[in-house]
């Protein structure tokens, strides 16, 4: 009893010093993703809650876009863990080309969406002629930056997989400086630029993902004996039956996520029918909520990656601990994150400058936000960190139905149509149906039935 004990601390000790390697790089990655967002979300806010909207409702596409490349590039991210534990990079090196191909055929549908679409869709969220107009002129120029962002994040995720965080997090940064120069000359006309308003945010931010794509290639392709450089040819030698296998676990994600981002927007959607003042609130709200979550995220990659490598070496004991202490850790965070959003409130609503009306509905969405946090971060913790990481993708998909598109907007349709409450009291309608999911989670968790060794050799087998 007392040598288990030992081993529970020194499992548990290894575990705290392996998440840190990788989770700090991913909070940073995430840090700096969101703050291309943030730094849209900042200096178009001074321009005016019109402009604002707009581009939040714009940017609402690239949400579910992007949001799909997750679901992908995390799902088949599963093998690249497993493989890495078992040192095929031959193996990673075809889940790349899949992750280059795949991600370039959902940017293309997404880019031609934004483009030929736009005022369509931005009418959505927001019929406000001048939230439409811009919102256009935005989405219009800022969606051929999907297209970069696809091979980019495909670097990223896998990157992650392998535990090489370094260098792909320098080169975030410096798309994130990049964007933030290009947004102060091109929003506000500085430095002999002219003035552009919406349409300069949406062209820095077409650079920044441009110069980051290819500064990720330059690097992988310079680099000796990169695990990802190598040509065409092995990237896509992945046979049909390979390609099958491997989607079979990463197209649940997908639709997994794409269905959350298409309820989020949804929700986005029935919050704008409270007023264009709603609207850019909820879009401040998301970026300061998703700017203070980048620990979770880190802590979840960091657990999906040990828990992955792990089965893969069929250590389903570890697996298991390793994931109840990512658990226990995320019980930690809430409390702290919800004490930071809180006290962080009122000098988040200062930088705006909305009328009083406005910035008061802001520091009480974000005092909504504080509360809703924990549900929110617990299930993104058992179904991203540890439930995927075990192949448990059917499972997920089936149960983030249910309480996506089905409980939370239904709860958000209720709450502003039905009982005419006002945007904080929506958001805490909304995050009952977390409630909801991490009860379920917490089940499927105990009963160990999420927890798969994956690998293609294995698939083949059971074919």
């Amino acid at each position: 009893m007392q040598a288990q004990s030992l081993e529970y601390v020194e499992e548990k000790k290894l575990f705290y010093r392996k998440v840190l390697v990788i989770a700090i790089p991913v909070i940073i990655q995430h840090l700096i993703s969101i703050g291309l967002n943030l730094v849209d979300t900042l200096m178009i806010g001074l321009v005016g809650e019109e402009a604002l909207a707009a581009v939040g409702a714009a940017n609402q596409v690239y949400f579910i876009f992007s949001t799909m490349c997750y679901g992908l590039y995390s799902g088949a991210a599963i093998y690249t863990a497993q493989y890495f534990g078992v040192g095929d990079i031959k193996s990673i090196r075809k889940i790349l080309g899949m992750d280059y191909a795949m991600g370039l055929i959902i940017a293309g549908f997404f880019t031609a969406c934004g483009f030929f679409l736009a005022p369509q869709l931005i009418a959505i969220f927001d019929d406000n002629p001048e939230v439409v107009e811009l919102g256009a002129q935005y989405l219009r120029i800022a969606c051929f930056s999907y297209l970069f962002a696809a091979l980019s994040f495909a670097i990223n995720y896998n990157s992650r997989a392998i535990q090489d965080l370094l260098a792909p997090t320098i080169v975030n940064g410096a798309a994130l400086a990049v964007n933030t120069c290009l947004n102060y000359c091109l929003i506000y006309g500085h430095l002999g630029m002219p003035q552009l308003g919406v349409r300069g945010a949406a062209i820095a931010t077409v650079t920044a993902r441009a110069l980051e794509c290819a500064a990720l290639f330059i690097y992988v392709y310079t680099r000796k004996e990169h695990t990802f450089k190598t040509g065409p040819a092995e990237l896509f030698s992945f046979s049909r039956a390979e390609f099958f296998m491997v989607m079979k676990t990463a197209v649940p994600v997908v639709i997994t996520e794409g269905g959350w981002a298409v309820s989020m927007s949804a929700i986005f959607s029935i919050y704008g029918k409270l007023g264009t003042s709603a609207l850019a609130v909820t879009q401040v709200a998301n970026t300061v909520s998703e700017f203070l979550q980048s620990i979770y995220f880190g802590l979840g990659n960091a657990t999906a990656v040990l828990v992955g490598n792990a089965l893969g070496k069929g250590k389903t004991e570890r697996a298991y601990m390793q994931a109840g202490i990512a658990i226990k850790i995320t019980w930690a965070i809430n409390v702290m994150m919800a004490v930071a959003l809180v006290l962080l409130r009122g000098p988040v609503a200062a930088i705006y400058q909305f009328n009083p009306a406005t910035t008061e509905l802001l520091t009480d969405a974000l005092l909504a936000w504080a509360i809703a946090l924990a549900p929110k971060m617990l299930a993104y913790m058992l179904v991203c960190g540890v439930l995927r990481a075990g192949g448990d993708t059917v499972f997920c998909m089936v149960m983030d139905f249910v309480f996506n598109l089905g409980a939370q907007v239904a709860l958000a349709a209720i709450a502003v149509f039905l009982l005419h409450l006002s945007l904080p009291w929506a958001m805490l309608m909304v995050a009952l149906g977390d409630v909801l999911k991490v009860v379920w989670c917490y089940r499927r968790y105990y009963s160990r039935k999420w927890m798969n060794v994956i690998t293609m050799e294995e698939e083949r087998e059971s074919v």
